[in-house]
């Protein structure tokens, strides 16, 4: 690969999109350290732990609701003059903690980073950004496929997978991850095989000049005055 190619990439894709093929093949193919979604176990840089394409126990515990109701039981009060700690507490930690080695990667410009919400993380300004996406019912048949699952319970892991996704960026970030905005790339990943969304993608970045910036630039612009 050129050494004038970007080579910071982020990866945002809803169930059976095939964010779980592309994104480390990306990070095969321009020799760059990989992470996962958000877990709480095997979602470090260069994770051993494989990429899945439906919501996982570890990435589930992680969504604000379950976090939160983790926290908010772990903190129950013990007499009637105490009270559990604010909401946007538990919320600010848990966007330092998933943002860990998103910082760690932007540092080094160097990395692909599945999921996250690392797009509004970092801001345009920052990295190259890929929103994969498609028709539900396509998602479905292709999730379907990548995970060799019925039809059905491929459908079941969509409607899980996509809300909690969803929720996670919205509750943490005040985004949308779908928004076309947040992204220099948005592909219907369905209408093409996913090793040619990799190449789509590789030649995308070879295109892209490289891009500076400091992170988080417009992060919470979106949230502003939240």
């Amino acid at each position: 690969m050129s050494a004038d190619l970007v080579r910071l990439v982020t990866v945002s894709a809803s169930y059976g999109a095939g964010g779980a093929v592309v994104a480390p093949a990306l990070a095969r193919r321009l020799g760059v350290p990989f992470v996962q979604r958000a877990t709480n176990s095997a979602g470090g840089v260069g994770a051993a732990g494989p990429c899945v394409e439906p919501l996982t126990r570890d990435e589930s515990d992680l969504t604000p609701a379950s976090w939160l109701l983790a926290c908010l039981s772990a903190a129950m009060p013990a007499g009637p003059t105490q009270t559990a700690p604010p909401s946007r507490h538990q919320d600010e930690d848990l966007r330092r903690h998933c943002e860990q080695d998103i910082r760690r990667l932007a540092d080094a410009d160097a990395g692909v980073i599945l999921g996250r919400g690392a797009a509004v993380v970092l801001g345009k300004g920052r990295g190259f950004h890929v929103r994969l996406d498609g028709p539900p019912a396509a998602r479905v048949v292709q999730g379907a496929a990548i995970e060799g699952i019925s039809v059905d319970e491929a459908r079941r892991h969509l409607e899980a997978a996509d809300r909690a996704r969803d929720t996670y960026v919205r509750r943490l970030y005040r985004a949308d991850p779908a928004d076309p905005r947040h992204y220099h790339l948005v592909i219907d990943s369905t209408a093409l095989p996913l090793d040619a969304v990799t190449e789509l993608i590789l030649r995308a970045l070879a295109g892209s000049p490289g891009q500076g910036g400091s992170l988080g630039a417009d992060r919470y612009s979106a949230a502003a005055g939240q």
